[in-house]
């Protein structure tokens, strides 16, 4: 598929709903096309899902081009497959414990490590995630590709961007800023600096340009990485990663702070 398009993954479950419903949204504010794929291990049973799903979207969005498409196989080879160029990959997750949240999770985990672009991997409520900043967990200059998707991200939405250094934890800390008093007890998981004196500059310095609308506000960890960045997302509309994966005997899998934010996120999980 060479139209610029938004994929989204449906199986009929209310979670793939909140799937398509965000999908549609970001497809409209990419000006881009809504592929709705459904993989089952038999086309026949794939029908009345995608019509309902197509028809959904057409009633919330009349004005928004869709397709609708069945694959026999997997989710994973499907989404994969029809994700290749996509502006964005669309999936649910259960975000619940035992067998049937575990299985659906795998999906995203593996998409995570197979995806060649943006995944989007929807948590949290939906009301939450139409509002909020966008918020970015970096670990050094090697997720520029992230922090360029966040930054495109806040300018289309028209709000914050948090750069979170995920990495500061694993560096001596600075002295606190003059703007946070040294004896002051911190109960917060990030503190709020002024300044990127934290966050690699040579990944931010240039979108900062580019993006001269976007307001930025830099954080440093106060209580571990993972920790801090889960905190972080209770007030972000999505949180934005890099994929940090590393080799495996059964292939790439992602690494741990992206691990964690599949399972525990409270809002919608970019990995880029």
């Amino acid at each position: 598929m060479t139209t610029r398009h938004v994929t989204v993954g449906v199986d009929g479950t209310l979670i793939a709903v909140r799937a398509l419903d965000r999908a549609a949204e970001e497809a409209v504010l990419r000006g881009a096309l809504l592929d709705i794929v459904y993989a089952v291990p038999d086309l026949d049973e794939a029908g009345p899902v995608l019509a309902s799903a197509a028809a959904r979207v057409r009633r919330r969005h009349p004005g928004l081009p869709v397709t609708a498409s069945a694959f026999e196989g997997g989710p994973v080879q499907a989404l994969a497959q029809h994700g290749r160029g996509a502006e964005l990959t669309v999936v649910g997750t259960r975000g619940l414990g035992g067998v049937a949240g575990l299985l659906f999770g795998s999906v995203s985990l593996r998409l995570a490590a197979r995806t060649r672009g943006p995944l989007l991997v929807v948590r949290g409520s939906h009301q939450s995630a139409r509002r909020g900043e966008v918020l970015l967990g970096m670990e050094g200059d090697a997720d520029a590709d992230a922090a360029a998707y966040a930054f495109a991200e806040a300018a289309r939405r028209g709000v914050r961007l948090s750069v979170l250094d995920a990495a500061a934890s694993r560096r001596p800390a600075p002295a606190p800023p003059a703007l946070v008093p040294a004896d002051r007890g911190r109960d917060d998981a990030v503190v709020r600096v002024p300044t990127e004196q934290a966050v690699p500059r040579r990944a931010v310095a240039g979108l900062r340009q580019r993006y001269p609308q976007v307001e930025v506000e830099f954080r440093t960890c106060d209580s571990g990485r993972v920790h801090s960045l889960l905190e972080a997302t209770r007030e972000a509309a999505v949180v934005v990663v890099g994929t940090h994966g590393h080799a495996h005997r059964i292939g790439p899998q992602p690494g741990p702070v992206t691990t964690a934010l599949l399972h525990h996120s409270h809002c919608p999980v970019a990995i880029v």
